[in-house]
């Protein structure tokens, strides 16, 4: 039904789009990978056949390019956001609006925004307020559209478990913030699927709904730093820093190049991120996400005592299809 038809994925070439962009292809879609970066989703072409992959220049604050890159599209999908900074606005907010008003305005039949869990108007960190603002942008120009949001995300190339395994390599002694925080991680190519399901199935895509998406797994942060101490096979003392001191050290930390930590991170942290009563999941979608011991451990094999890059033993191919 699908075959021949145009969809849009604005982050395509990034963590989740990578695996959205397969899903679409798979589903016979012709997909436009747009984004700041063309030159990146060239490497999304052998998840489609020849010539059905195209990356176009495109980043959401630029008005021409956004209208040129939706135009004759059934689908659009929307991935771009920012941790933190002045994109919260330009990028979370107004990128958010351009790409649904536009897309509105080219008669884009389904429309899908990937939030965050967590996203409230009244949330503590700029990030999560920024998130909401997206939605109601979207939702102002394209009331059917699909918002879903994901807990954290986890994946082979993830910025999570990879980033907290390689602090856990170099520091003997590793600081814990917000350690009583409990999360849902989810896994990447569940999220992937989970949009693929909402497009491809017309009565959830005109539904217009808010689904939430976390995995079977809810764990706090002191608990996921002694999980990934356990796989790499390190005895690393874990300290939980108290909440003014890590206030003063993420006030210096995002001053730094690549803001290992933020104020906002902190604020983020402040709450659990799992999943709020009554919305709809992976149960609605007759999905049984994937769980952080089925997936995690593979990846987590370079990071061991004598590991190297070279230890991943699972490929994307592989894991995207479990």
């Amino acid at each position: 039904m699908s075959a021949g038809r145009i969809a849009t994925v604005f982050g395509g070439n990034g963590f989740v789009g990578q695996y959205v962009v397969q899903h679409l292809a798979r589903a016979g879609y012709l997909v436009r990978v747009a984004g700041r970066r063309p030159d990146l989703a060239s490497l999304l072409r052998p998840l489609g056949d020849v010539g059905q992959i195209a990356p176009f220049y495109a980043p959401v604050q630029d008005e021409e390019a956004v209208a040129c890159v939706v135009k004759g599209a059934s689908v659009v999908v929307n991935l771009v956001a920012v941790l933190g900074g002045r994109g919260l606005e330009s990028v979370n907010v107004e990128g958010a609006k351009r790409v649904a008003r536009l897309s509105a305005a080219a008669g884009v039949e389904t429309f899908v925004q990937v939030s965050a869990l967590g996203a409230a108007s009244d949330a503590p960190s700029a990030y999560g307020r920024s998130r909401a603002a997206g939605e109601e942008a979207v939702k102002q120009y394209i009331p059917t559209a699909s918002i879903i949001r994901p807990s954290v995300i986890f994946g082979p190339d993830d910025h999570f478990f990879n980033r907290l395994a390689s602090l856990a390599r170099f520091l003997p002694v590793m600081p814990v913030y917000g350690a009583s925080a409990r999360l849902q991680p989810v896994f990447v190519g569940d999220v992937a699927e989970s949009i693929a399901r909402i497009i491809l199935t017309p009565e959830l895509a005109e539904a217009g709904k808010t689904w939430s998406l976390g995995g079977p797994d809810i764990l706090t942060m002191r608990e996921i730093y002694r999980w990934i101490l356990a796989q790499t096979k390190r005895e690393n003392l874990l300290v939980r820093v108290p909440g003014w001191i890590a206030t003063l050290q993420a006030a210096f930390f995002e001053r730094l190049p690549g803001q290992i930590l933020t104020r906002d991170q902190l604020r983020m942290l402040s709450q659990d991120n799992v999943l709020p009563p009554g919305e709809p999941g992976f149960a609605e979608l007759d999905m049984e996400p994937n769980s952080i011991e089925r997936c995690v451990p593979f990846y987590m094999e370079r990071f061991r005592p004598g590991g190297g890059r070279s230890g991943i033993i699972v490929s994307k191919q592989d894991i995207i299809t479990q």
